[in-house]
């Protein structure tokens, strides 16, 4: 399996995306968009690896403000800023984020042309999700097909959170290496999946990957606030016209179901797949079950050409 290691894409806006690629550059692109706060890694290299062995080109990044991709710490936030920007309330006064999600796909689309890939298959987790339907929804011409993971379509009354999960969401890391891991780990209790659960040493080892590869609570805060402020995709996701494939578990307390049907409810076509016992992570568990739907929506286009 070809591996390329760790390289860097300069892109035209100042942005630099530290991006991995596995597999023959000859195969169907899939690109791998990551969620809130989340490095390439959290796309193990054995997911990639698996992937990569059904026939594609599989590429895995650092958003902006995550990994060893560009920090804008130029741009301060507080979580003022957020609560502001969750309550939608005007009295509080409107936010304006530092970014858009429409920033962050044109940074995955810079990142395409980087490697000379006109078109790819679209894969996103969460607020990746969202990424990857900005990405079909402004620039259809470069998706080959969607795959929406937890995710939602920006309305706010679909997809929200569970009460429980505010105290963590909300809670400092700390100032440590130590302390940001540890509540790393509370935060996978409350939101990992019930029914396939992830060993404490496998937990704590991403947690350190991480933070080394250089994790900060200010990009956490830019990206939620780009979350906070995106629009309502509904409308545009019906004019959709690629396969596409919504995944969501029905314990995810981080989103709810409801934003999940709500996506393949908007998009024509799409296959909706509800996973049991499954919350808002990618349990090893179930890689098997989300490469086979992935590579069942990318046959859709290619008429079963992938190996």
């Amino acid at each position: 399996m070809s591996r390329s290691g760790e390289l860097f894409a300069s892109l035209p806006s100042g942005i630099d995306l530290c991006y991995e690629t596995f597999g023959d550059p000859d195969d169907p692109a899939i690109l791998l968009i990551m969620g809130l706060g989340g490095p390439m890694g959290w796309w193990t290299p054995e997911f990639c690896e698996q992937l990569a062995g059904r026939g594609f080109f599989v590429i895995r990044y650092d958003n902006r403000d995550t990994g060893r991709s560009t920090k804008l710490r130029q741009h301060p936030v507080s979580r003022v800023d957020v609560v502001r920007a969750f309550t939608g309330l005007p009295v509080l006064g409107r936010v304006t984020p530092p970014y858009t999600l429409s920033d962050l796909a044109g940074d995955a689309l810079g990142l395409l042309d980087h490697l000379g890939i006109e078109r790819a298959h679209l894969v996103g987790i969460s607020m990746g999700g969202m990424i990857a339907q900005t990405i079909a929804i402004e620039h259809p011409s470069q998706a080959l097909s969607l795959t929406s993971i937890m995710s939602t379509t920006g309305r706010r009354t679909v997809g929200f959170q569970h009460p429980k999960v505010y105290p963590v969401m909300l809670s400092s890391s700390g100032r440590t290496r130590e302390s940001y891991v540890e509540r790393s780990l509370k935060g996978s209790k409350v939101i990992g999946s019930p029914a396939f659960p992830t060993d404490e040493e496998s937990a704590r080892a991403r947690a350190f990957e991480t933070y080394d590869r250089g994790w900060t609570a200010s990009g956490v805060t830019r990206q939620m606030l780009a979350i906070l402020t995106q629009p309502d995709r509904t409308e545009a996701l019906r004019r959709l016209e690629l396969p596409a494939l919504v995944i969501h578990g029905l314990s995810d307390v981080l989103v709810h179901r409801s934003g999940g049907k709500a996506t393949a409810d908007a998009i024509p076509g799409a296959e909706h797949l509800e996973i049991a016992g499954m919350a808002h992570d990618l349990p090893v568990q179930l890689y098997s079950t989300v490469i086979d739907a992935i590579v069942r929506t990318t046959e859709r286009v290619h008429g079963g050409a992938t190996r």
